[in-house]
């Protein structure tokens, strides 16, 4: 069972005082994390079947396997017998979800405790990264002045491997020159939890995206809160008290 399941405070971004060497950097999901989620994903995994299909007619979905996942189990026998066929597929495959993702990102914004709670958090030295398998445009779109509050953010694009892999954590990680066990990772699903314990690094789920409590218990979350803002909220409380060492 997580160590902490504490709801929002009133104002969640007035955290308790940051013991020293205690936590150094705390890594952010995206969406559903700091911003609403948007994304019809069954709607998104459906579209990008029918694009395969002219490929591929006897491609299927495999359910429980994201988009990004599922691509590359389609690919993986067209490479082999037709490679430029199937780095062409890929390359519309890719197009596709991108222009998904971004006409979802111009119908989401930022959840309001976001900005307010990035700035207390840096203000109190706090190094603060955003890792996402979306799109920098589609990050962009909801939260143009994302560089403001962030130490840096890694999207898709700009890694080889994406979460769950973790691997994209290392590599947020390393840019703040940050240990894992001096990190916590935020997120709204499962996948963020996975993440965080490949990658060494204290996990918190949150509820603003599709995960229930019981999924993030399941999936051994360190923390489990309301939305972002009490997930760190809610760390450096237990920090305090000596439940987490």
């Amino acid at each position: 069972m997580p160590v902490g399941m504490l709801r929002t405070a009133e104002r969640p971004w007035e955290f308790p005082v940051l013991t020293p060497g205690s936590l150094q950097a705390v890594v952010f999901d995206f969406d559903g994390t700091l911003a609403e989620l948007t994304i019809d994903f069954g709607a998104m995994k459906r579209e990008l079947l029918a694009l395969v299909q002219v490929v591929i007619p006897t491609a299927r979905l495999v359910p429980g396997i994201p988009a990004l996942e599922w691509m590359e189990i389609i690919l993986s026998p067209l490479l082999r017998e037709a490679p430029e066929e199937a780095l062409a597929l890929r390359a519309r495959f890719d197009r596709r979800i991108m222009d998904i993702e971004i006409a979802a990102a111009r119908k989401g914004e930022l959840f309001p405790f976001v900005r307010p709670m990035l700035h207390r958090l840096r203000g109190d030295g706090l190094k603060l990264a955003v890792i996402t398998r979306n799109c920098t445009q589609a990050v962009r779109e909801v939260f143009p002045d994302i560089a403001e509050y962030t130490d840096c953010v890694f999207a898709r694009g700009d890694v080889s491997r994406v979460k769950p892999d973790p691997g994209h954590l290392h590599v947020a990680l390393q840019h703040m020159d940050v240990e894992a066990c001096r990190a916590i990772m935020v997120g709204d699903h499962v996948l963020d939890i996975a993440t965080g314990k490949g990658a060494g690094t204290w996990t918190a789920g949150v509820l603003t995206g599709v995960c229930t409590r019981q999924n993030f218990v399941d999936a051994g979350a360190d923390i489990v809160a309301d939305d972002g803002a009490g997930a760190v909220w809610a760390f450096l409380e237990l920090h305090k008290f000596g439940r987490l060492i």
